[in-house]
């Protein structure tokens, strides 16, 4: 139910169809937009807001083992500025994208097999949720730890994250204003 739930709640907002659309456009192999541009919508409508919480940027995941390198995703994040150019609320949002077959490096762990794997070893679980168009323009959802804490207004750490990177979590925790934002929200420190 809640993954039908957030596919109509993106299918209503335009702004992020269109992200969507764009990213589907590239047919990137296993392609998706995930993090902020997910959460952010769905806890702005839990709080009841008035006004959408701008997102830092619109993050865009992809697996390409055979093209692990940086370059590659700075060449995708001009295509789409060029391409799609995403202004929310009056302010530009940069694309950002990361090819999650080399971010076991940059995260200290063993090769992911996806971006599903991948995904389970992000910090947070309402941050681990990424939604694309498939090949009939329909919504899928990726949430590798469910959507409850995503609904339930409420941020926890990835069993990676209190296992291995609880100060990494903790820290990320720190560094954002997701309480006074989010009005209710539920902080699990770990």
């Amino acid at each position: 139910m809640s993954a039908a739930r957030l596919s109509a709640m993106i299918a209503a907002d335009p702004w992020r169809m269109r992200a969507l659309a764009a990213v589907a456009a590239l047919d990137l192999p296993q392609g998706w937009i995930g993090a902020g541009f997910v959460r952010t919508l769905v806890w702005d409508a839990l709080a009841g807001l008035a006004r959408p919480t701008p997102i830092g940027d619109a993050d865009v995941i992809y697996f390409d083992p055979a093209d692990p390198d940086e370059a590659a995703e700075k060449k995708i994040e001009a295509r789409l500025t060029a391409d799609c150019p995403l202004v929310f609320e009056g302010q530009p949002v940069p694309w950002s994208v990361k090819n999650q077959a080399r971010m076991h490096v940059r995260n200290g762990d063993a090769p992911y097999r996806d971006v599903a794997d991948a995904l389970t070893h992000w910090l947070e679980t309402p941050t681990a949720v990424a939604v694309r168009l498939n090949g009939s323009s329909a919504i899928e959802v990726l949430a590798p730890f469910g959507l409850d804490d995503l609904f339930g207004l409420r941020i926890a750490p990835t069993p990676h994250a209190r296992t291995r990177r609880l100060a990494d979590y903790r820290k990320r925790l720190a560094s954002k204003p997701w309480a006074e934002q989010w009005p209710g929200l539920g902080i699990d420190w770990g």
